[in-house]
């Protein structure tokens, strides 16, 4: 009788344990079968590019959220860097760069600007990572400070005014930055973006040493340096990750907007840690997966153009997502204490 009931309390644990790994898929059906029942055109295909678009922003930010917060730390400052880069790419399209002691003014092509705001993307999250290693600054305020730096330069680069045009100019030799914002072959060229990086990530993380570091430091770094991992590396290089993927989504973001303002992407660091937990990547450190990320992604996405669609007020949408965080969080504890609990009864089983 005993065996039974302790049969059955493990086949139990071992069905939550399965619906919490799979909370967030079941949770993205549920949400697209209810919006698609209260909304009728909530499955036509104009709002399913909306929605490929914004779930392209949110996911490439939530990507580089995942490296980051795998390894214990968390990166606020992802938001500004949009803002950032969006208006210093809108500037050298529509302003070009004056050097004022050679009286010219400068004038680069569409890839050399993208090449330009990949490596400044890269280069604050460099800053971001030696701030929290070398000067052992918490993560935390490390990023939050970037954050307000960031943002402040944004607006400094135009007095807080927007670049309301990015075309270019033929002549200048400077068109084509729309391309990022644009629909190819029917399908938003951000969802490349994001696929390509997704597909890049898997590959970081489950294909290459690197990602065994990552997963190393998060998990336990004190064991990490003692076995030969350069965790300090390591932290530097997932802060880089997260500015160079912050990067490609102030670009996108521009060019979908066709003009550049210093307010874009105000919050939405919270969007990408948002997704980047409720895809099971822990809070804590040392686990996640990326294709977990890109299922938060698509619901993050779909619950803000979702309630956006219902006519929920903003105000209530913020209340609503810092609930779904919460909860992230909190399922996330119960699966790692239920995890614990399980593996405490096979060793007791097995003495």
């Amino acid at each position: 009788m005993g065996v039974n009931m302790k049969t059955k309390k493990m086949n139990s644990n071992q069905m939550l344990m399965t619906i919490l790994k799979g909370r967030t898929f079941i949770v993205l059906i549920i949400l697209v079968v209810f919006f698609s029942i209260v909304k009728d055109n909530f499955l036509d295909p104009s709002t399913m590019t909306m929605i490929a678009k914004h779930v392209a922003l949110y996911g490439i930010l939530a990507l580089g959220m995942t490296f980051v917060i795998i390894t214990g730390g968390i990166d606020l400052s992802v938001g500004s860097v949009v803002g950032l880069i969006g208006m210093l790419a809108g500037g050298l399209i529509q302003e070009g760069l004056t050097l004022k002691f050679a009286g010219v003014t400068l004038y680069f092509s569409v890839p050399m600007i993208i090449l330009f705001m990949l490596i400044i993307g890269a280069l604050i999250g460099w800053i971001n990572g030696m701030i929290i290693t070398k000067l052992n600054v918490a993560p935390f305020i490390a990023t939050l400070g970037t954050m307000y730096i960031c943002r402040g330069f944004a607006n400094l680069r135009s007095g807080g005014a927007t670049f309301p045009n990015i075309a270019g100019h033929e002549g200048l030799g400077n068109t084509g930055f729309k391309v990022l914002g644009s629909n190819i072959a029917g399908v938003p060229a951000g969802v490349y973006v994001f696929a390509a990086l997704a597909v890049i990530s898997v590959v970081l993380l489950k294909k290459m040493p690197f990602g065994w570091y990552v997963l190393g430091v998060g998990g336990n770094e004190k064991s990490a340096r003692l076995s030969g991992i350069k965790a300090d590396k390591i932290k530097i290089l997932v802060y880089m990750i997260s500015g160079f993927c912050a990067a490609w989504v102030g670009m996108i973001n521009t060019a979908q907007l066709s003009a550049a303002h210093p307010a874009s992407g105000d919050g939405w660091e919270m969007n990408a840690i948002a997704a980047t937990v409720l895809g099971g990547t822990s809070m804590a450190g040392g686990s996640g997966t990326i294709l977990g990320t890109v299922v938060g992604a698509f619901v993050i996405g779909v619950i803000n153009d979702g309630m956006t669609m219902c006519g929920v007020s903003e105000f209530w949408q913020k209340v609503i997502r810092g609930l779904v965080i919460i909860l992230a969080v909190v399922i996330d504890q119960t699966q790692r204490n239920l995890q614990a609990k399980m593996a405490l009864q096979a060793r007791n089983e097995n003495k």
